[in-house]
């Protein structure tokens, strides 16, 4: 029996097992480290979020990106430049290195409810029990794949998450479905890299971040009025990214609207000059229709007009984003995920991350609807690492109180 087990080694997973260390309180952890960074994200890829707001988060918050790229003489910027995706690959297998060497890089293949805790398997045949498991599991857990599209099969139509090389898409037409950071960056780094990209996206105008202007000094009223975030400019922002505990308390309905709407798909600054005027975008296209014509997939779409029209392409990849569903997380028994009490298929938590299952806690986009939309991004691990370790280690601190027999004095 160990106290608790940690499943998933990306920015959250990591940052929880480095402030679980700073606080002793006993852990082992698994998966394989930044693997939705580095397997599931297209090479040459750049952040969104800005330098500042990308931290994996130690307990004294002292290694942060900036001192990385410091200490490797890597170009940075708080804000002025993107944080490009191997560097912060990179930081975040040094940061595993450095907090979080006792990592297993092997899986959980199942986790079942015991009346002491829970029982897991690993891929290598171990099994375990625990008192408490933290699930930090990525977004690629939750890839969503239209269902019109998914019946092509895989030969004809990925997920953006499938993959991490451009180099087999060569040469070839590729259909890229959506209008977000996902699919914009795979249509302007496909299109750099020798493909022939056709966009489809429902959205009949594309979005993306504003280019920061280097060396320009905001008014006061300009900083009260949109103060900046580690989710971007805006009060909104600035309260989604500082008040997650505050956001908890929020009607649950109005919490659902926010995650939804806010921070709505975008490109970053950065990709907009790879995409206009060089990709061919079918803006305001839905897809009624697709079928395999020979060796090709045959896109049947209609237009903002009513019109039209077909395609014809050697593969779609579909940027549709990611929908947080427990139903995808077939590693937890069939009995844990029918107890959990969820809305719209997402765990309903306690302030301190714990799901109506005891000992059972989820962090990072699986929190998003409990925490607000910080929990979709790496900016929101140092809260949920400090606030999840502060709950253990008072709670692991009372139970030890509660097990200690008084010791008898005789005179």
């Amino acid at each position: 029996m160990i106290d608790t087990a940690i499943i998933g080694a990306g920015p959250y997973g990591l940052s929880v097992a480095a402030h679980f260390r700073s606080r002793n309180i006993p852990f082992r952890i698994f998966g394989r480290p930044m693997d939705s960074w580095l397997k599931h994200m297209p090479k040459g890829m750049q952040l969104k979020s800005d330098g500042f707001a990308s931290n994996i988060c130690d307990a004294d918050g002292t290694f942060t990106l900036k001192r990385f790229c410091a200490d490797r003489g890597i170009s940075y910027s708080d804000t002025a430049s993107p944080v490009a995706l191997d560097t912060f690959t990179s930081y975040g297998l040094a940061f595993r290195d450095r907090y979080v060497s006792e990592l297993e890089e092997k899986m959980i293949e199942s986790i079942e409810r015991t009346p002491e805790g829970f029982r897991l398997r690993v891929d290598d045949g171990e099994e375990f029990m625990a008192r408490r498991v933290v699930l930090a599991v990525g977004i690629t857990h939750f890839a969503h794949l239209p269902e019109d599209l998914a019946k092509l099969g895989s030969q004809f139509v990925s997920h953006t998450s499938d993959h991490y090389e451009l180099e087999p898409f060569r040469g070839k037409k590729i259909a890229v479905v959506g209008g977000g950071s996902s699919a914009l960056d795979w249509a302007g780094l496909l299109n750099e890299n020798g493909s022939e990209v056709v966009l489809v996206a429902r959205q009949t105008a594309l979005k993306f971040h504003g280019k920061p202007v280097v060396g320009h000094v905001r008014s006061t009223w300009d900083r009260i009025r949109r103060p900046q975030s580690g989710l971007g400019p805006g009060l909104r922002s600035r309260f989604y990214a500082n008040s997650p505990l505050t956001f908890h308390r929020l009607p649950q309905r109005f919490r659902l609207d926010v995650v939804k709407s806010h921070l709505g798909p975008s490109g970053g600054w950065f990709i907009k000059d790879k995409v206009v005027g060089r990709v061919t975008c079918l803006l305001g296209n839905t897809i009624e229709g697709s079928e395999i014509q020979g060796s090709c997939v045959r896109l049947c779409l209609r237009g903002p007009d009513g019109s039209h029209r077909q395609i014809d392409v050697d593969h779609v990849l579909a940027g549709t984003g990611y929908k947080v569903n427990l139903n995808r997380l077939t590693f937890l028994s069939h009995n844990i995920r029918t107890s959990v009490k969820n809305v719209e298929n997402t765990p309903i938590l306690s302030a301190s991350f714990e799901s109506s299952v005891p000992g059972l806690y989820f962090i990072g986009v699986s929190a998003a609807n409990s925490f607000g939309p910080v929990m979709r991004f790496a900016y929101g691990a140092e809260f949920a690492a400090r606030h999840l370790s502060k709950c253990l280690a008072s709670a692991l601190s009372k139970s030890r109180a509660s097990t200690q027999v008084p010791v008898s004095v005789s005179r």
